[in-house]
């Protein structure tokens, strides 16, 4: 069983005392840290001078530029020897960033893990199948440790294999699956290949998605497809990883764990404060690492604080899903479009599978947008397709306020990717 529940249930007030405590312990153990150090000299404060949350705001806020530019160690607040495992982003797009544990850090991490499952409902006798990949990928052994820690049967399948994923359910007889969006819905459709029914067939129960922006229409299709409850996970790798936020039964926002993170959301541009309820990046500081704490994190990721009380009777704050990145954003014709925009709108056609694909162009000066989307099943009715085309491009023109291209596409046209899905190529060449 997970530790310290009475944590879960504290009120607004408590809250903020515990805060308190914790981050003038944290800001001490930055000083630890040769970056903060340095930071903190350079910017003219003491860390006596930060004795409450609103304190917080001198402080300078930390990038994913600055983990780079201190790569590997730099923010290192104990001695290596103390440190026992590191996950570190792919480095795909440079050098990699690189987030320290502690033995202490790591069984933390579990316990928040295990709150989480445990607030949708999840049990000692529930058998919990792992479809994220292991190793640097921190959602791999993120949720295997908090699952353990909660006293399932864990599955660790891993990433991939679509056929022994769907063996493992059905031998197994698993009732929670954790998978990324994209991925339950390529499940499904291996599961019909296979003559599969998820609800008669199996014993699933409770889905746990996350890891890429998705709309409320794709998790309640996931729901319908899989006969399951689907509740959205958001975690990050600088913040450890799975457990950062999660939603409870009501499925009304996300629970963010004040007890281990203190909430900010600024205005991107501005980096000032937005009113509660407006969207805006969230940014977060660790108070309850050792190893790497991070002080004014930007996530880059953009949501909000959902005003008022979630009637499960939890005060931790709660923050709508994400609406996508800051750095995701995509500009065409002056206009700023997310990705989750468009998922919104294709997910409300019956006839539309669950793949996409968002491909950006342009021709002279003129920037184009052309969305793939796969039917859900074959037809040769060309005046319905037409007619559902003409619809689409209507919906979306309202929603982004440009015209894309729309072409429907047989099912299994478009790639099949079994981790994070790819939903947008930039082919755009700058032009000169």
């Amino acid at each position: 069983m997970y530790l310290h529940p009475e944590f879960e249930t504290l009120t607004r007030s408590e809250l903020e005392v515990l805060q308190t405590e914790r981050l003038r312990a944290t800001i001490k153990q930055c000083m630890n840290s040769p970056f903060y150090r340095k930071r903190f000299e350079e910017s003219h404060i003491r860390p006596e001078e930060i004795k409450n949350l609103d304190d917080l705001r001198k402080i300078p806020f930390t990038t994913k530029q600055d983990l780079r530019d201190n790569y590997p160690f730099g923010l290192a607040a104990v001695p290596m020897e103390e440190v026992v495992r590191l996950h570190s982003s792919s480095g795909t797009t440079g050098t990699p960033t690189v987030i320290l544990h502690t033995q202490r850090d790591l069984d933390e991490w579990a316990n928040a893990v295990a709150r989480c499952l445990y607030m949708v409902g999840l049990r000692p006798g529930d058998i919990f199948q792992n479809s994220s990949g292991y190793g640097m990928f921190t959602g791999g052994l993120g949720f295997q440790y908090g699952a353990e820690r909660l006293g399932m049967l864990t599955v660790p399948a891993a990433a991939g294999n679509t056929k022994r994923q769907i063996k493992f359910i059905t031998d197994f007889g698993t009732t929670a699956l954790h998978a990324i969006p994209s991925y339950a819905g390529r499940l499904y459709e291996v599961m019909v290949e296979m003559g599969i029914d998820p609800r008669r067939d199996t014993n699933l129960h409770t889905l746990i998605i996350g890891a890429e922006p998705h709309s409320e229409e794709q998790r309640k299709r996931i729901e319908n497809m899989l006969g399951v409850k689907a509740y959205n996970s958001f975690g990050m790798s600088e913040m450890c990883g799975p457990g950062v936020a999660f939603e409870c039964k009501e499925q009304n926002g996300l629970h963010i764990w004040e007890d281990y993170y203190i909430v900010e959301i600024v205005d991107p541009d501005t980096l000032e404060p937005v009113p509660e309820g407006e969207v805006g990046e969230l940014v977060l500081t660790t108070i309850n690492r050792e190893a790497m704490p991070l002080l004014r994190y930007r996530t880059r990721d953009l949501t909000r604080i959902l005003p008022g009380t979630c009637p499960c009777g939890r005060h931790h704050i709660r923050l709508d899903r994400m609406k996508g990145r800051s750095d995701d954003m995509m500009i065409l014709k002056g206009v700023n479009i997310f990705p989750i925009q468009i998922e919104t709108i294709l997910m409300q056609f019956a006839e539309l599978g669950n793949n996409y694909l968002i491909t950006l162009t342009n021709e002279e000066a003129n920037d184009l947008m052309t969305v793939e989307v796969e039917l859900k099943e074959f037809s040769d009715d060309y005046p319905h397709l037409q007619a559902l085309t003409k619809e689409i491009v209507r919906q979306l023109k309202d929603e982004i306020l440009i015209t894309p291209i729309v072409r429907l596409v047989p099912k299994g046209t478009l790639p099949q990717q079994e981790g994070k899905a790819v939903r947008v190529k930039d082919l755009r060449k700058t032009l000169i």
